[in-house]
């Protein structure tokens, strides 16, 4: 679709994947709501900024009013706050729990309730910004993994209640990437392999997703092979996990 004269809600747009998302739909042409929690990092883009902590109830839903208020419509949407904790999951604190379901699940579908009714008579875009961990789940990250399983379900019914209608669903799934996510859950990345990639390039396929269409993509393109051999060879699968660790890093 096209991006110049649009409207784009990118939530998490204070840093990373978002950040970078919000600085290309904006030199596209495109009027940028640029949600997140630190308003000294949003004020940096050309954007709007859209300030709410999306662990609060009904935070979603507030955003998204509050995007319709600001710009009248919104044509482009790219969910992509999230949270991370790492940890054994007997270990988790009920509250940590809590606010990755809200802020990685609750969030997206309330805020994409809100919006959908208005979106559906105009080409749109709904994308979503998942993690391979959605796919195959991760020792350590057992919550974490949930949601972002949660969030691929929600995007793929949504997809097919959405057939026929100019409004379009696409999910992306990376990898490890290069942002400050893995401070914030309180476990440093530390693998040497697979290495990280960087937000840049999350951001350049979602910008392509948007203007050439598109379902589903992985960045990078080989974890379609671990994601293939869960599907097909499941026991298989498992008894690899198992010898070599399907742990956070």
């Amino acid at each position: 679709m096209r991006i110049d004269g649009s409207v784009a809600l990118v939530t998490g747009a204070s840093s990373g994947i978002g950040r970078e998302v919000a600085r290309r739909l904006a030199a596209g042409g495109a009027k940028v709501l640029a949600h997140g929690r630190d308003a000294a990092a949003l004020a940096e883009l050309d954007a709007t900024p859209l300030i709410a902590d999306l662990a609060e109830p009904g935070a979603g839903a507030r955003l998204a009013e509050a995007a319709l208020a600001a710009a009248g419509r919104v044509d482009i949407v790219v969910a992509n706050a999230g949270l991370g904790w790492a940890g054994p999951f007997a270990e988790m604190p009920p509250h940590a729990a809590e606010t990755l379901l809200a802020v990685n699940l609750a969030a997206p579908i309330e805020l994409t309730r809100v919006l959908v009714p208005a979106m559906t008579d105009r080409p749109g875009y709904l994308i979503y910004v998942s993690s391979i961990a959605g796919k195959m789940g991760v020792a350590g990250e057992a919550v974490y993994s949930a949601t972002k399983s949660g969030l691929d379900a929600f995007a793929e019914s949504l997809r097919f209640e959405l057939h026929g209608s100019p409004l379009r669903v696409g999910v992306v799934i990376p990898g490890v990437v290069n942002t400050s996510y893995f401070d914030r859950r309180g476990a440093p990345y530390d693998r040497k392999s697979p290495r990280p990639i960087q937000p840049e390039r999350v951001a350049d396929r979602i910008v392509a997703m948007i203007r050439r269409g598109g379902a589903e993509a992985y960045l990078p393109g080989w974890l379609r092979l671990p994601v293939a051999v869960r599907g097909t060879l499941p026991g298989m699968y498992r008894r690899l996990g198992a010898r070599f660790g399907n742990g956070p890093g």
